[in-house]
């Protein structure tokens, strides 16, 4: 073997051997946006902004104080419509609500300043929590709706 030429072997096996790698890695499938794990990832970061943001008027059990906060448990305005729950943490809500023949009249403040992450996060808890099950809401879903919020 000729020493002299083996550093220029060494070169192109190197860089045919990391151009193999790239073109394996490249043409992945793309990860689901809620995958098991994603889920409890969402869940354990959305109790977080839970904690921090929410408790404080729905309480750790989630189930309000009465007249005042309304419960999040089983309710339509959290198992229903998403695009409407989004709207509810990013404006804020000041209607009189009724729920379960009770009647609740404290205004919510906007959460618009929270990240479409922690507002996706946060919303996945609340729907999979407490004894409710509802599907996951994405970062994507709550984008769409902060962007149509700001053009209408």
């Amino acid at each position: 073997m000729d020493f002299k030429k083996a550093p220029l072997l060494l070169s192109f096996v190197l860089l045919f051997t990391t151009g193999l790698l790239h073109a394996q890695t490249k043409h992945k499938a793309p990860v689901k946006k809620h995958t098991t794990v994603g889920l409890k990832a969402s869940m354990a970061a959305g109790e977080k902004v839970f904690t921090q943001y929410c408790v404080s008027c729905h309480q750790a059990d989630a189930l309000g104080v009465p007249h005042m906060n309304p419960p999040l448990v089983k309710t339509t305005y959290v198992l229903g419509d998403k695009t409407k729950l989004i709207k509810i943490v990013l404006n804020g809500f000041s209607e009189d609500v009724e729920i379960n023949g009770e009647t609740y009249s404290n205004t919510m403040a906007s959460h618009d300043f929270l990240k479409d992450q922690e507002i996706a996060d946060v919303l996945t808890f609340v729907r999979n929590s407490f004894g409710n099950k509802a599907p996951a809401i994405t970062m994507a879903q709550v984008k769409a709706v902060r962007a149509a919020n700001k053009k209408g």
